[in-house]
């Protein structure tokens, strides 16, 4: 099976490629795909993160695990890109190079059968050019949580149940 997927930048301006590609592919080969259309080196760490429909991020599956002790983490090599996304689930959250913070959205549009003669992955449509610089993020409070309200400061008001020593200097 073939996935039709369009990959957004998370930018003011229109900035999105349209790539066909197998849906047996690892997700480090559909992040290599995506890093070449877009025209990035491909020398940075990225991470994949499932989403529900409004985008919100979930479980992250990352290129490397650079953890000291090694974790549960979902490694892009292990992960086939038809076990993430599917009709039920079309969206992705890729983000590159964590320093820039280049984030897109990733969705399936549609899913085909493989063409005789036409190599994958394919890119179908590209539009917009990457900007030198990636789009400054909004980063904002959650809005629910009030500061004035005493509720909301209880947690901080005990220190035992945090993991560390107090006097650690």
């Amino acid at each position: 099976m073939i996935y039709k997927i369009r990959i957004i930048l998370d930018a003011e301006d229109d900035i999105f490629r349209d790539i066909e590609i197998e849906a047996s592919t690892t997700l480090e080969d559909f992040h290599n795909s995506i890093t070449q259309a877009f025209g990035f080196l491909g020398n940075e760490m990225a991470s994949f993160y499932t989403c529900d429909e409004e985008w919100n991020q979930d479980e992250e599956i990352a290129l490397h695990d650079i953890s000291e002790n090694g974790s549960d983490i979902r490694l892009m090599n292990e992960t086939f890109l038809e076990d993430i996304v599917t009709e039920k689930t079309p969206k992705l959250i890729y983000v590159y190079d964590f320093l820039s913070m280049w984030t897109f959205f990733v969705e399936l549009a549609d899913i085909a059968e493989a063409e005789d003669g036409r190599a994958y992955p394919n890119i179908l449509f590209s539009f917009g050019e990457i900007p030198d610089s990636p789009p400054e993020k909004k980063f904002e409070a959650d809005p629910s949580f009030n500061f004035n309200d005493d509720e909301d400061l209880d947690s901080f008001d005990s220190y035992e149940d945090l993991d560390f020593d107090e006097n650690w200097n």
